[in-house]
């Protein structure tokens, strides 16, 4: 049965959870891999296992909850995630552990059915306003995610960890249940018990012009972060305290730009507000190459052109992710669920290819060209985006 719209903040909180379950972690390692008697590398498969089985958890629950409903599928995951919390904070052995943290990844796909919930109940418009507002205040989670890690770590031990995700996710699964209602639409589920395949919404061209526009958007923001602390460090000799000022400047700018995109997005067609985003960020960069060419080598500088990048990347996503959800009348959860697995592969690769090819000598310049050229192939998709909307306006 259909109910009322959850609240804003159930879904940022529900978002905020499934980021906190990969962030909160990280400055636990050392003390698991001594606790558990590993070695760090194998006790890092904590995290980057976790990512991997991200991008599978996403094209599995995307159709499970356009089969079965948003809120059974959302209800199951939180009472797998407090399970696993349990069992990851009682593990005796590496192998034990990694097992079940591999099952917290079930929580990743909260991020994704919260965004599913605004577009079941939103227009196109309306659901890139709201994802922008959600967005602007889930971006704290990242920064917010190790300091209370770190915290309890070093107060009670790095199990208080998982004990605190236990309680929180079962703070969650009573304020869902009471308060996040089923809001597939019936025509989410056809006569045969099926939406559309994943195979159908990747065939459609104009999902992959909404799905490349938010990869290479959130791979231009992967690339910073994996170039960033190797300029800051041999470039332009910073402590490791203005290393983190100056990472979290580009998350300060994405929060600016969901900002504009909640108060804009309703106002404006889809492709204007990724296509606005776009060239923000690519004004910013040729700036900052600009600069950097010219021999104007300053940290302010430098990180201050890439804020445009966050601040682009604000107003853009929610119109992009909106427009992935809106491909098909009977998939959103489908499209969202292949759209997050696209997503976390181009970052896992863009991240990769920036950590193979910077080097000491070239990493202010090629840090520059390799966002640079992110932000093209997200610019080129979002004008792709905007050839659909207006033969769809003509027809």
């Amino acid at each position: 049965m259909t109910r009322s719209p959850p609240h804003r903040i159930t879904l940022i909180l529900v978002t905020a959870l499934a980021i906190l379950t990969l962030n909160m972690l990280l400055p636990s390692l050392a003390n698991i891999a001594r606790d558990l008697e590993t070695s760090y590398a194998v006790v890092s498969l904590a995290v980057a296992g976790y990512l991997g089985i991200t991008a599978v958890v996403h094209l599995v629950i995307g159709p499970l909850s356009d089969r079965y409903g948003r809120r059974p599928v959302l209800l199951s995951v939180l009472v797998l995630f407090i399970a696993a919390s349990i069992i990851c904070s009682l593990a005796e052995n590496i192998w034990m552990f990694l097992l079940f943290r591999m099952l917290q990844a079930g929580m990743a796909s909260g991020s994704a059915l919260s965004m599913v919930i605004v577009r079941d109940t939103h227009s196109k418009r309306e659901a890139a306003g709201v994802i922008g507002y959600i967005s602007m205040a889930m971006a704290l989670a990242p920064m917010l995610g190790p300091i209370l890690g770190g915290t309890l770590d070093a107060a009670f031990g790095w199990r208080s960890v998982f004990h605190f995700y236990a309680l929180a996710g079962f703070c969650m699964f009573v304020l869902c249940w009471l308060d996040v209602g089923e809001t597939r639409p019936e025509r989410a589920h056809n006569a045969d018990g099926n939406g559309d395949t994943f195979w159908t919404v990747a065939r459609e061209p104009r999902f992959w012009a909404y799905a490349l526009c938010t990869a290479f958007s959130t791979g231009a923001f992967y690339i910073f972060i994996a170039g960033a602390p190797l300029v800051a460090d041999t470039t332009f000799k910073v402590s490791t305290a203005q290393l983190g000022l100056f990472i979290g400047s580009i998350t300060g700018g994405f929060m600016l730009g969901s900002f504009f995109a909640g108060r804009y997005s309703p106002h404006h067609p889809l492709a204007t507000m990724m296509i606005a985003g776009r060239l923000f960020a690519f004004g910013g960069l040729i700036l900052g190459l600009t600069l950097v060419l010219s021999g104007w080598l300053s940290p302010l500088l430098f990180f201050g052109c890439t804020i445009f990048v966050g601040f682009g990347n604000g107003i853009t996503m929610p119109s992009s992710n909106s427009g992935v959800m809106s491909v098909s009348a009977t998939s959103a959860g489908t499209a969202a669920g292949l759209n997050g697995a696209f997503n976390v592969t181009c970052g896992a690769l863009l991240t990769l290819l920036t950590g193979f090819v910077l080097t000491p000598a070239n990493a202010p310049v090629l840090l520059m060209v390799l966002m640079l050229t992110a932000v093209v192939v997200s610019l080129l998709a979002a004008l792709w985006a905007r050839r659909f909307e207006r033969n769809d306006a003509a027809a």
